[in-house]
Formats: structure tokens, sequence, C-alpha cells
């Protein structure tokens, strides 16, 4: 995922989601998630994508049942919610990168 700063979209991923960190250095780290291994490189310019728009990473996480609680976690933890949104069954956020993700009941 490109950003301006690797280590600290790994650091927001690994506390939404736990983990372990792989490596970080100036220009990349990674972490290993459940499910998934994310990889943040650094890119200067960095410009965000847009939302709605085109994006080159969208991760849609399973919260189960419940959305509520879990889409608190990630705005404590610094994503931002979007407006409006698309579906009742996800919540689109997106990460202090600016990349969108959701939380979604649907498995």
């Amino acid at each position: 995922m490109d950003c301006p700063d690797p280590s600290a979209l790994v650091a927001f991923y690994l506390d939404l989601l736990g983990g372990e960190l792989l490596w970080q250095n100036a220009d990349s780290a990674g972490a290993q998630v459940p499910g998934a291994t994310l990889v943040a490189q650094r890119v200067t310019p960095y410009i965000p994508p847009t939302w709605p728009g085109t994006s080159i990473v969208h991760l849609d996480l399973s919260a189960g049942p419940y959305l509520d609680k879990p889409t608190a976690r990630a705005l404590s933890l610094g994503a931002i919610e979007v407006h409006p949104q698309p579906d009742p069954r996800w919540r689109v956020l997106l990460d202090p990168a600016g990349h969108p993700f959701c939380i979604t009941t649907v498995t």
C-alpha cells in the first residue's frame, strides 16, 4: 500500500487487526495479520485515493453480525468514516493514509 509513512500505516493495521510486525525501515514496513500480509511503502509525493473513486487496495474486513463496535474501534485508532454510506451491511472507512476499507457483516 502506497503511503507517506509506512511504519504508521502498518501500526494502524496491527492495532486494528492484531498480528505480527515482519519488518520496518524508512521506506517500507510489513505485517502478518490474520488472513493476509500487508506491506506499506513510502511514496513521495503521496497522493491519497479519493472516495468514491478508484483505489488500488480496498480491504473488506468481516465483523460478524455487528458493525458498531468494530467501527468505533477503527475510528478510535485514526480511521475516518465516509459519507454517504452506500449499503447498511458495510461501513466504509479511510485508513490514516486515505485508503478505503470496509467493515462488513458479509462473510
